[in-house]
């Protein structure tokens, strides 16, 4: 059985950035083309669909790591940021972004909200794994060598 910890992170993440574009439940609120990602940016992301990279990308750390909060994806996408000559300070990244990917994954059935933070539902995990299992079966026909590991 292929898991997510079996691919790349690259790959999943652009797969499953291509199921979230097709699906019209993840259309990116209208503010969006307007925002920096955190305050330790200085400019505004350059992909136009940078959104639904967001998406993905959180969606494959709720797997890894769940139960997860809005609080630890904040730390994990926030940088670091210079302040004058003294050295560089960590500044998390926007909540409101993460916010709302969290509402739509929600409302989407594919995270669920716990005490602790939020987990994977099984549909959720079923998407992710079989995004895994087609990723898998493509690096094996370039790497016959990784079929072993299936």
């Amino acid at each position: 059985m292929v898991k997510v910890y079996d691919v790349p992170a690259d790959m999943i993440i652009a797969k499953l950035k291509e199921e979230f574009m097709k699906d019209e439940r993840f259309k990116p609120p209208e503010w969006v083309a307007y925002v920096k990602t955190g305050s330790h940016k200085e400019r505004l992301p350059q992909n136009k669909d940078w959104w639904y990279t967001r998406l993905a990308s959180i969606m494959r750390k709720v797997y890894l790591y769940a139960p997860v909060s809005i609080k630890d994806l904040k730390r994990e996408y926030g940088g670091w940021k210079q302040v004058g000559y003294s050295k560089a300070h960590h500044r998390d990244a926007g909540g409101a972004i993460i916010r709302n990917a969290f509402h739509l994954l929600e409302n989407a059935n594919y995270i669920a909200k716990t005490p602790k933070g939020r987990i994977l539902t099984p549909e959720g995990m079923r998407l992710v794994d079989g995004i895994a299992k087609i990723i898998h079966q493509e690096l094996v026909k370039k790497i016959p060598e990784l079929s072993k590991y299936a």
